[in-house]
């Protein structure tokens, strides 16, 4: 077979760095771009090593038809074909003889630099019968050209010698397409201080999302319980609205995923961008400690579909659905997904109940009252690949979470059990609506426009109303008052409307130089009802809460050095007004209104000292506004504060990093990290007698480091990779350790994969997972002896998955068994807050 280069790009080859609000399937050949603009490393094509012939297809045989068949081979990284796609049909069976033979060839894989990459070539595959054999004499009484023996038809591959009987005419050069960089890829070689997670692995396996970003480095997810349960998400030490978080580029509450990072599906997530203190421009956020944005099925070429079907321990299932479709001749093209999740969470944990005689004595109990439902779903139609629009799309979404509340935050302990009553009936529950537009255009060649905005609303509930104090058997002894939270009863009812809009434009002045500019405004709109409030009283629900917040911003970009060198120099411009108007206890008409602005700098830089090492520097001053939670309360316990400052931070990162190098003991990679955290103004909530609210308290600064390493062998049958992170986290003006903060964590995963074990393209893999947490004082650090102080001891869970995968054509299916905390470990992410102990998980999941 020969080979000449593509002058077309390949259909998955990434938009140019430089313009990151591009479509990741723009047509931009990765071959084509100038030296400098990332694309010197000289890129050498696919070679096939290996060839199967394609069987015949009879009916073909017997008509006497021939036929070519051009597909499309998506080659990875090993050399594998992953995809035999029909290019230019032939039908009459040749085209699912061509692609089964195909799937089965193996390449030496494509190469750029020293890195083996994956790529995609156009390959014809020529079916011919035999000649008829040569005119002979007949025989008296013979016609000519009958009689004969019959050759057997055989099938012809491109560019191989023809059988005998075959066309023999030489055949033309078969093109090849390499493909570039990934968007993954491109993310962690570019400047960014960003660390990506691609959730090819995650999807087949039962974790949620929150287990799958606890699992990187610097990060820490903590649960109040199982799924669906509130989860604080730290990154570097920072915690909560610190760091904020996306769903393809817009705010993940403004997305219709408003409970919370963790309990996204997994199965809806192509990959997690975790950004670390410093966060792009065309985000158009406010962020002290950085972003995660999640991302979706970016594809909008072709048509495909995807489901997942999860159960599970503790009453788990878990259910997604994804599918799109584009019209290539009118550049129509939908996209819809959905989810339905639910969970009883009634695992047993160790408390203190009173036995039968009135005493408190241990005992196991089940959780009886912490059951989650949530269920959404979105469809996005609209054009792509036209002349007047590259994409305009139009989204529409809607969620509802449904959560039972088991206990609050804080929980009495008493010889390691569960002292405190739990609760009994309180819920809390939130549906949200809304839709989004987006458009994104090149202009002049060296200019991109990105935009969207859209509209949002969120009803949030919350029912606390309860006449009983509940026990661990769940049995009720009545009271005279309602409430089982401390202040009293809520029957509460929040409407928040947000519109938002963000504006990116991308000039490209020049090979390895690019200019961007960002414009983000959003207004908040809150008012609610407390339904429990007496009629004399003023309910500060009721109160017209009115917030305006925007981000702007210009960004340069250089990569000098043919690419070695990356630099991305940024300044950012951060306003808020807040307008808030109520009714006073004394009768008179409360009106703030109140104007806040900073100013932010930074640079990103990326050295690249070969084609697998290299290492970043980045530095920002960083500003996070008050969200609406902080300013205006939540109509209950804790009361508004409209004159809050910003919070700010110096945030310091220098690593090196080492990817996927190739040795003969196969392939290695390394990566660590410095960081540093120095925090002014950090928003705290205080609380004074008979209720809270969120005040400027705290200055802090956070230290550490974080590192990775893994190995691969030859072949990829056995892969490990590890981590660990230690962060010290302190007040500045004490010196003194943030309490209830854990500061040194880690994990190790391997895995051991067995192909073709049973048919052709299948694999059978092993996963073993084991988290670690250290031990840390719940209480503040420096007051009274270590051996009094509360603390949350060391823990170590271990996870362990089967799954089972196949690979026909364009469809993969894997179905996985999953044992999660195989020990059985006692395990705390806050004092006094068990966690789910052992669990078995089955998981189905299917991609066309």
């Amino acid at each position: 077979m020969a080979f000449a280069a593509d002058a077309r790009a390949s259909e998955n080859a990434p938009a140019d760095e430089g313009d990151e609000g591009a479509a990741p399937e723009a047509e931009t050949a990765p071959a084509a771009r100038a030296p400098g603009d990332g694309a010197a490393l000289a890129v050498r094509p696919p070679e096939l090593t290996g060839a199967v012939e394609a069987a015949y297809p009879p009916a073909a045989r017997e008509a006497g038809l021939e036929g070519s068949v051009v597909l499309r081979l998506t080659i990875d990284a090993e050399g594998r074909v992953t995809s035999a796609e029909v290019a230019e049909p032939a039908g009459h069976g040749f085209d699912e003889a061509a692609q089964e033979a195909a799937l089965r060839f193996r390449f030496t894989p494509a190469r750029r630099g020293d890195r083996n990459v994956a790529s995609r070539i156009l390959y014809r595959h020529d079916f011919r019968l035999p000649a008829p054999p040569p005119a002979a004499v007949p025989a008296a009484g013979i016609p000519a050209g009958r009689g004969g023996p019959a050759a057997a038809p055989v099938a012809g591959a491109a560019g191989a010698a023809p059988a005998a009987g075959a066309a023999g005419p030489a055949l033309p050069a078969i093109e090849v397409s390499v493909r570039g960089a990934s968007e993954a890829e491109r993310l962690r070689t570019s400047a960014r201080a960003v660390h990506v997670i691609e959730t090819v692995e995650a999807k087949r396996q039962a974790a949620d999302l929150g287990e799958v970003l606890a699992r990187a480095e610097g990060v820490s997810v903590r649960r109040l319980g199982g799924l669906g349960s509130d989860a604080r998400f730290s990154l570097n030490g920072l915690t909560g609205d610190r760091i904020r978080f996306f769903l393809d580029g817009v705010p993940l509450d403004l997305a219709g995923h408003s409970f919370g990072v963790a309990n996204v599906p997994v199965n809806l997530v192509e990959r997690a961008e975790i950004y670390r203190g410093v966060v792009p421009l065309h985000f158009g956020t406010d962020a002290l400690g950085g972003a995660v944005n999640l991302v979706t099925d970016q594809d909008t070429r072709g048509a495909g579909a995807s489901a997942s079907y999860q159960v599970g321990s503790l009453g788990t299932y878990r259910l997604t659905l994804g599918a799109r479709h584009a019209h290539a001749p009118s550049g129509l093209f939908a996209r819809a997904s959905g989810f339905v999740d639910r969970a009883r969470n009634d695992y047993p944990i160790d408390v203190m109940a009173f036995d039968e005689s009135g005493r408190l004595s241990p005992a196991r109990a089940r959780r009886f009252h912490d059951g989650y439902v949530a269920a959404g779903g979105a469809a996005e139609v609209g054009v792509v690949r036209r002349p007047w629009a590259d994409r305009l799309l139009l989204r529409a979404f809607f969620t509802s979470h449904d959560k039972e509340v088991q206990h609050g935050l804080l929980v009495d302990m008493l010889d390691g059990r569960v002292k405190s009553p739990p609760f009994g009936e309180a819920t809390f529950g939130r549906q949200t609506g809304g839709a989004l537009l987006r458009y994104a255009q090149p202009f002049f060649g060296r200019a991109r426009l990105d935009a969207l905005a859209g509209y949002s609303y969120a009803r949030t509930t919350f029912l606390n109303v309860a006449t009983c104090t509940y026990d661990w058997s769940g049995g009720c002894v009545e009271r005279p008052y309602r409430g089982e939270f401390e202040g009293g009863a809520n029957d509460q009812r929040i409407h928040q409307h947000t519109a938002f809009a963000r504006v990116n434009l991308a000039w490209h002045p020049a090979a390895g130089h690019h200019l961007r500019f960002g414009l983000s405004p959003s207004h908040v709109t809150r008012t609610g009802r407390n339904l429990v409030v007496a009629e004399r009283e003023k309910d500060p629900l009721t109160a017209e809460r009115d917030l305006w917040s925007g981000v702007a911003g210009v960004e340069y970009e250089a990569r000098p050095l043919e690419d070695r060198l990356a630099n991305i120099a940024f300044a950012k411009l951060y306003l808020q007004s807040v307008r808030t108007r109520e009714h006073l206890p004394s009768g008179r008409i409360g009106d703030v209104d109140r104007l806040t602005h900073r100013v932010g700098v930074g640079d990103s830089l990326r050295f690249r000292f070969t084609d697998a090492l290299y290492a970043k520097a980045s530095y920002e001053v960083a500003t996070r506004l008050p969200t609406p939670e902080e300013l205006f309360g939540d109509g209950g316990l804790v009361v508004w504060n409209v004159h809050l400052e910003p919070e700010a931070s110096h945030n310091i990162n220098l690593g090196v990093t080492l990817e996927r190098a190739e040795t003969p003991v196969g392939q290695l990679r390394f990566n660590l990290n410095g960081f540093g955290r120095f925090t002014e103004d950090l928003i705290t909530l205080q609380r004074f007698l008979g209720y809270s609210a969120y005040g400027n308290t705290l200055s802090a600064r956070s230290v550490g480091f974080e590192s990775t390493a893994g190995w691969t062998s030859p072949g990829d049958w056995l892969s490990v990779d590890g981590h660990v992170t230690w962060q010290d986290f302190r007040d500045g003006s004490t010196g003194v350790r943030i309490q209830n903060l854990p500061y040194l964590f880690g994990g190790v995963a391997a895995r051991a994969r067995w192909p073709e074990i049973a048919a052709r393209r299948d694999v059978l893999s092993l996963t073993w997972h084991a988290d670690y947490v250290h031990a840390f004082f719940v209480g503040p650090e420096g007051r009274g002896a270590a051996d009094s102080k509360a603390e949350i001891p060391s823990q170590l869970v271990h996870t362990l998955a089967l799954t089972y995968l196949v690979e026909r054509g364009g469809w993969t299916v894997s179905s996985t068994v999953e044992v999660q905390n195989l020990t059985d470990e006692k395990a705390f992410s806050f004092y006094g807050i068990q966690r789910p102990g052992r669990a078995a998980y089955a998981k189905l999941a299917l991609s066309l």
